[in-house]
């Protein structure tokens, strides 16, 4: 068994607990060898962006739809970690354990989101993070050689309305909303009722990446628009909108 089939194994069988209590000063050293680093946990840095946007605010709230991990590509859990609080939302079988474990402040849902409630085929890979409900995007992928489908499963799915209504505590105002289902943004969009939940900022993944100059030709942008938001930041893959709507 090699050095790092063995690292795995012992990580898999030691408690997280333990494993944090060894991991905390490793992190903290890291820290203080570079004082001028920047810690993000999102894939491209949204976190950081959304930091800059709610500079000052401690406390507030989220709803992060596709969550897949607690802290691996995530744009919530640096707020987590400074007391903000929210709803995590996503498809994968048995993939809020280790949200509950690691985000237990947190509303965990195992949903699927899509336009309608309905039953879909949600498609699994060897790499979670781009598990889709979408076939387009699923046979893309499949192009990728190092990407291959381990499981298809049929999953109940609710629009996006629908879960709010049944899980965000009452009298809250949702701060931002963050949606990466890898295909499936603009169904997740068209799911929202866009006057009883109107987020401060809304950040989508577009796969597509348009570009500035062709706005009026990307949908998930028009669709915003329509709803009383305007494109105010952008990533390579993530779109960032406000709220310009005064009620």
């Amino acid at each position: 068994m090699g050095f790092k089939k063995l690292k795995t194994l012992i990580l898999k069988n030691t408690p997280r607990k333990l494993v944090n209590i060894y991991q905390e000063p490793i992190k903290k050293e890291n820290e203080k060898l570079d004082p001028f680093s920047t810690l993000s946990y999102s894939q491209e840095g949204e976190d950081l962006i959304l930091k800059r946007i709610f500079e000052g605010q401690k406390t507030g709230f989220y709803v992060d739809v596709g969550a897949h991990h607690p802290k691996r590509f995530s744009n919530t859990y640096l707020f987590y970690k400074i007391g903000w609080r929210g709803i995590n939302i996503d498809a994968m079988p048995g993939s809020m354990a280790i949200f509950k474990e690691i985000r237990p402040n947190d509303i965990n849902l195992e949903i699927g989101v899509s336009k309608e409630q309905e039953e879909k085929i949600y498609y699994m890979f060897n790499q979670q993070a781009i598990n889709t409900f979408s076939e387009i995007e699923a046979k893309k992928k499949l192009n990728i050689e190092k990407f291959k489908v381990v499981e298809t499963r049929k999953i109940n799915t609710l629009p996006l309305r629908m879960i709010l209504k049944q899980y965000l505590p009452k009298h809250t105002k949702i701060d931002f909303i963050t949606i990466d289902v890898e295909g499936l943004d603009f169904e997740v969009i068209q799911s929202n009722d866009w006057e009883n939940y109107r987020p401060k900022i809304v950040l989508v993944e577009d796969l597509n990446n348009f570009h500035l100059t062709k706005l009026n030709h990307n949908r998930v942008f028009k669709e915003l628009n329509k709803n009383g938001y305007e494109l105010v930041a952008k990533t390579y893959n993530t779109l960032f909108f406000k709220n310009i709507r005064q009620d």
